[in-house]
């Protein structure tokens, strides 16, 4: 009978598809791990409080750091939501409706009060206008009231020049009068003599009493001027004081404490109803 021989694989071939196993199932072992490694994380509900109350405390410290500041009223509302939205859609976390109707409560009132605000702050540019015209004003009033008390100064002293000259030239013709030598052959009687020093007295009487009113109009006149011009300038001046104390309260961020305020209570919103939630209950 014949012999068949048979063909048998080389020893070294045998063994590289061994290790040929081997290395596949030690690659299939590993990508096997690596998958369960790259399962996402489900955060447990302590987890998921502690990012919520962290992010409403940093968000209620949030502060803006230079005017116009209510350009960062809507982003700050919308982080806000956000981070209610993040926290009530998480399947950890059971909210009920008092939650929701204390979350709502909260986010309405701070939203009103922003709006306020932003309201104030939008006058801002018209209250730096209004200032800025104001102090124009004020300066505009001082030139007027200078050159009209100058007017009146100029118009004074032509008048009481004029005047004072006129007194002492009656004065002087009185004088004048007095020395004149009376008699038949002198050039002035003593009847005229006496009735021309009346008449002259008259008139320099007549000019002092006119002298005297013209200093007391013009006096009268400046102390009208000054008393419209005070008047004027203290109530320019408030209105400075009112408009600035607008800008300079404008300059800081009055919204700090009502979003604060409002975070620190959906804090308290947040951590009453961990309270309720039976996994946190006590």
């Amino acid at each position: 009978m014949g012999y068949q021989s048979r063909i048998r694989a080389p020893r070294k071939y045998g063994r590289r598809r061994e290790k040929a196993k081997a290395k596949a199932t030690g690659q299939k072992r590993r990508s096997s791990g690596s998958y369960i490694s790259e399962v996402e994380h489900v955060p447990t509900s302590e987890e998921v409080a502690d990012r919520t109350l962290n992010r409403l405390s940093n968000l209620g410290n949030q502060r803006f750091g230079l005017p116009p500041f209510n350009e960062h009223f809507d982003r700050w509302l919308v982080n806000l939501r956000d981070v209610l939205s993040e926290f009530e859609s998480s399947p950890a976390i059971s909210v009920d409706d008092q939650f929701v109707e204390e979350r709502s409560q909260i986010l309405s009132n701070v939203q009103l009060d922003l709006e306020e605000r932003r309201r104030r702050e939008d006058s801002r540019e018209e209250a730096i206008k209004i200032l800025s015209n104001s102090r124009i004003l004020l300066k505009r009033i001082g030139e007027e009231y200078t050159i009209r008390i100058r007017e009146i100064e100029a118009r004074r002293d032509s008048e009481i020049k004029r005047l004072s000259s006129k007194v002492d030239y009656l004065r002087e013709e009185l004088d004048r009068i007095a020395r004149t030598k009376m008699g038949i052959l002198r050039v002035i009687s003593k009847k005229a003599k006496v009735q021309k020093e009346a008449e002259t007295t008259q008139r320099l009487n007549s000019t002092q009493r006119e002298l005297a009113l013209a200093v007391q109009h013009f006096t009268a006149e400046q102390e009208k001027l000054r008393d419209e011009y005070e008047r004027r300038k203290q109530t320019v001046i408030e209105q400075i004081r009112e408009h600035q104390k607008e800008v300079e309260n404008q300059e800081v961020d009055d919204s700090l404490e009502a979003r604060r305020a409002a975070c620190e209570a959906l804090v308290n919103a947040v951590n009453a109803l961990l309270q309720r939630m039976p996994r946190f209950a006590v």
